[in-house]
């Protein structure tokens, strides 16, 4: 028996976030796959960030690193994506051996763009075009809020 695709009801539990069976997912589905996207997106830009030659810092954020300290600046990118990989390889546990703890994992992604964009607020970086980080954090932001709720609310299990 698994989960259905949709909830069976719109109310969402906030007791779905640290559940008494952790190994046990209550809600729908579509959330879950929600949530394996979104590890996959993660995961991969981690990989980059880690193994890119610049760390993706000029290649995809638009970083000028010609500038004295871009060795440091594409350093700290690679720093950030060994960082990366690791939240992302325990989420991986977390979402694929504890499937009861989707919506606390969804809460954390549903969080970091949000400290993401504090953090750009406090302490500004310029780039030389947009980097697809600040032009999706607000556009991913809603469809992760949708997935928590969507996953603090209870689905019928199909027979």
């Amino acid at each position: 028996m698994t989960n259905s695709l949709l909830p069976s009801s719109w109310r969402p539990s906030l007791a779905a976030l640290l559940p008494a069976d952790p190994a046990t997912y209550s809600g729908p589905r579509l959330a879950v796959w929600g949530a394996l996207a979104w590890l996959m997106v993660i995961t991969v830009r981690s990989c980059i960030h880690l193994l890119a030659p610049d760390g993706g810092a000029h290649s995809i954020a638009t970083i000028d690193i010609s500038v004295p300290g871009g060795s440091d600046i594409v350093a700290l990118f690679g720093q950030w994506g060994a960082s990366q990989l690791l939240l992302a390889g325990l989420l991986w546990v977390l979402v694929l051996r504890w499937r009861g703890l989707v919506p606390l994992t969804l809460l954390v992604f549903s969080a970091e763009p949000c400290l993401r964009g504090f953090a750009g607020h406090l302490k500004h970086l310029t780039t030389v075009g947009t980097a697809p980080g600040a032009a999706l954090n607000w556009v991913v932001l809603p469809v992760l809020v949708a997935l928590l709720w969507l996953s603090l609310c209870p689905a019928r299990r199909d027979a």
